[in-house]
């Protein structure tokens, strides 16, 4: 336990003190060691800074670039999408960086989760495993983000989309099913036949009339103020 506390402890200090580097010294080559350092951090403490990998980034030179590092840093990027990081972090890497192998298998995995291939991505996420399985909870965190599409999308859907969009079959999909249903008010319903069909929480998205205008949203004496009666 105490050794758990002390790991803790110096992740803290760790992030406390390169997050002071990046805001004081953003543009001194000297703090990169430390940036490189910090990037191991997140990776094994599942942590996470955008600032601190961008300027990290921004201050390498091609001929001092780690590819080890940069990777990191992308796949991080992925673990954070719906957020733009991945092209924020991609704008920073050189062209002729980008053409190295495992930078152009990550460049096609975030296509494919930006296009809602999910389907592909896990085909092609299991022929990386020798990338990603360095970045501890990456599974998870796109397996979240597929959740996230999915509940922009569908109001109701089978187990089957579900299953392909989380890469989970058989007992995996039934115990992620279940926790779900109990943490994320999901219900599972009788469809068409002996088919079952998934019922997601109602959002904006997925009902569109439960989407207030804006005249709806703004109490009426705050309009009378902005527009007040021509007399």
């Amino acid at each position: 336990m105490a050794q758990s506390v002390d790991e803790s402890s110096k992740s803290s200090s760790m992030s406390y003190t390169v997050e002071q580097l990046v805001s004081v010294n953003p543009y001194n080559p000297d703090i990169l060691p430390d940036l490189e350092n910090y990037v191991n951090e997140q990776v094994s403490s599942e942590s996470y800074s955008l600032d601190a990998n961008l300027c990290l980034l921004r201050l390498y030179q091609p001929e001092r670039m780690s590819t080890q590092i940069v990777a990191r840093i992308l796949i991080k990027a992925l673990m954070a999408m719906p957020a733009p990081d991945f092209s924020l972090c991609l704008f920073l890497i050189p062209e002729r960086v980008q053409m190295d192998e495992q930078f152009k298998t990550l460049i096609l995995l975030s296509h494919y989760l930006e296009t809602a291939k999910f389907r592909q991505f896990w085909d092609e996420a299991a022929k990386a495993r020798h990338i990603l399985d360095l970045v501890p909870g990456f599974e998870q965190a796109i397996r979240n983000y597929a959740i996230h599409v999915l509940s922009l999308t569908y109001q109701k859907l089978p187990p089957s989309v579900l299953a392909e969009a989380i890469n989970l079959e058989g007992p995996s999909l039934d115990k992620f099913l279940e926790h779900y249903i109990a943490n994320n008010s999901w219900v599972v319903e009788k469809g068409q036949g002996k088919g079952q069909l998934i019922s997601l929480p109602a959002n904006e998205f997925n009902h569109p009339e439960l989407k207030r205008s804006t005249t709806d949203s703004i109490p009426l004496d705050h309009i009378t103020r902005i527009f007040p009666v021509l007399g």
